[in-house]
Formats: C-alpha cells, structure tokens, sequence
C-alpha cells in the first residue's frame, strides 16, 4: 500500500505543474472590462436621487432568466468563501499564490459585471437583490471538504458547472447584451476549470489512490455552492425546467467529459481502495443516468401540460 501523501507534500509534488498551469492561463485568459459589456444608457435614478424606485413590470426577463440570474449572481458574490478555502489549501508562494490571487481578481469581475447589468436595466428588485446578498456571504460556503484533493476537485466540477449555466442563462434572458456578457464570464469559468482539471490529473499520476477517493466523495455528494441561499430550491427547478441548468446537462456537460479526460475508468494504476471507490462511482454514474432519464420525461409531461392549458386558454 502507497504512503499516504500530506496536503504540503502533493503542493510540493504538482509545483512544476502549477507553474505550467499558470503560465499557460496567462497566455489564454483575455483581458475584459466589466463596464464594456453593460448598457448603461438603460439606467436611470432611483427614488433616493429623485428618480423611481424598482416596479416588477420594469424587468424583461423571465421567471426562469431572473431565477437563474439572481442564484448566478449570489453564487459569484460568496467569493470571499471561495478564497478562503482555495487560499487556505494552496501555498500563498510561487505558482500557487500567483493562481490564487490571479483567480479571486478574475472572479470578482463576474458579480461585478452581473450586479451592474442587472441594475441598470432593472432586470430585478435591487434591494431584495441586496438583501440576498448580505444574507447569503453572511452565511459563507463550506464545500465540506478536509484536503487540498477535496477541495481542487470540487472546484473542478463547479467552474464547469458554472460555465454551463451561465452560458445557458444568456440565452434564456433574450437579449444579446446579457447573452454576450455571460459568454464572457464562462469562457473565464472554462479557463478556471481547466487549471483545476489539469491539477486533480496530475494527482492522479502521483498518488492516484487519494486522487480518486477525493473525487469520488465530490461527485457523490456534489452540490451547487449556492445550495444554502434563500429561494435555491425553487429557483433550482425553474432553472432546471427551462433548461439551463438539469441533471441531464450536469451528468453530460460535466461530471463525464471530466471523468473522460482523466481517463477515470481506462486507468490501470490504483490499488484496492482506488479500485474500491471506481466501481462505487461507476454505479453511482449508472445510478444518476436513471434519475436524469425520469427527471426529463417528467418534465417533458409537464411541459406538455402546460402547452396544452395554453392552448386552451387560447382558443377561449
């Protein structure tokens, strides 16, 4: 049986990795401005400023864009959260410290970028938004994990996460000024998750049992970091029915083409317990593809119902 390796001793192992990982990020990552992608000529004063305050009629989003919205947002907000526990499992010296703080920098531009396109346009109630705001960083986010493995792993999957809903909730808010900003912060969010997806497979190279394990634990326990804000649950299912963010896209568009690129289930280097915790996270896999399978028949249905009662009240 391997030794076990420390959280300082893996830091030491993927340093050169990181570096890579770094350097290769800076080259990638394009440099943007938040104020670029808002429409400013959309704004106006508020009641404080002689101006009016926020009325729901002025918003042109749906239900379902300004749920998925607001949960986008609250979730960039706790970024606080979000360095604490990278910065806190990660060397804050040479590569580590230069990704920690080039991460948290490129982050805080998305709440920024989301806050002030929401706000100008009045897409939502502001103050309520403000609210949220102070109730859910006041919280603060735990992922529930005990290592730097945990940690880089859970991070994988939900920058990619990320990405996708945010890409899907730019369609869904039917404009092209939404839909270009939040193309932005994803291709940001693909940019991070790559940094972390390449940290875990070079884990799994040094010490693929603890690599493993530590993903196994995410993927079977994964939630969303905004899992604890006000409203997640229903906001959750209007996001999930229409489309931006389900368990079919979280199976397909995330947990697998991960899996896939650490060649997860070709792999011939892990000792009983990797082997152990591959077979239960390949029932757990066949176990999630059932339940995606039922969630969209049954959203099917009730699209279908709903199409129908329109139609109904059509014709009267």
């Amino acid at each position: 049986m391997s030794r076990v390796l420390t959280d300082r001793e893996l830091l030491h192992e993927l340093e050169d990795v990181a570096e890579d990982n770094v350097n290769r990020h800076l080259v990638m990552a394009k440099d943007w401005h938040p104020h670029d992608y808002v429409p400013w000529d959309d704004g106006r004063n508020f009641a404080a400023l002689g101006g009016d305050d926020w009325d729901p009629e002025q918003s042109q989003l749906s239900d379902t864009a300004r749920a998925a919205m607001i949960t986008n947002l609250l979730t960039e907000d706790n970024l606080p959260s979000y360095h604490r526990e990278i910065a806190q499992h990660f060397s804050l010296d040479g590569a580590w410290g230069t990704w920690v703080g080039r991460w948290t920098a490129e982050e805080n531009k998305h709440s920024i970028v989301m806050r002030d396109y929401l706000v100008v346009t009045r897409g939502v109630d502001p103050v309520a938004l403000e609210q949220a705001r102070m109730d859910h960083m006041t919280q603060g986010f735990d992922p529930g994990g005990g290592s730097m493995l945990d940690s880089v792993s859970y991070v994988t999957f939900q920058e990619l996460a990320t990405r996708v809903s945010h890409r899907n909730t730019g369609k869904a808010c039917g404009d092209p000024i939404a839909d270009r900003m939040l193309a932005r912060v994803a291709a940001d969010e693909n940019l991070h998750m790559m940094f972390y997806r390449n940290i875990v497979g070079a884990a799994l190279d040094v010490a693929p049992d603890q690599a493993i394990a530590a993903i196994h634990k995410v993927v079977t326990n994964f939630q969303m970091p905004g899992a604890g804000m006000h409203n997640f649950r229903r906001n959750a299912v209007l996001i999930a029915k229409g489309g931006i963010y389900d368990l079919r896209q979280h199976l397909d568009d995330v947990v697998l083409p991960v899996l896939r690129k650490w060649n997860m289930f070709e792999r011939n280097d892990f000792g009983p317990d990797g082997e152990r915790c591959r077979e239960e996270l390949a029932a757990f896999l066949q176990n999630l593809e059932g339940k995606a399978a039922r969630f969209e028949e049954s959203r099917d249905r009730a699209l279908a119902r709903e199409a129908r009662r329109g139609e109904r009240v059509a014709v009267r």
